[in-house]
């Protein structure tokens, strides 16, 4: 996900992803604990997502 995607959608929207991201983060550390799989570079990917969505989350919100 890059930032120039998220600078066009509303607060609804990026709440919705930012639900989305936290609920796939949750299953992909339940697979790396259970030994599902073993790319942990995911793990790092999916955090910075979620920062990332955040971060724009509290843009709007000062925008507004």
């Amino acid at each position: 996900m890059k930032a120039s995607e998220l600078v066009n959608k509303t607060l609804e929207e990026l709440k919705k992803e930012l639900d989305e991201a936290c609920k796939s983060f949750f299953a992909y550390r339940l697979q790396l604990n259970t030994q599902q799989t073993s790319n942990t570079a995911k793990q790092k990917i999916l955090k910075r997502d979620i920062a990332r969505l955040k971060t724009f989350i509290q843009m709007k919100k000062k925008v507004k």
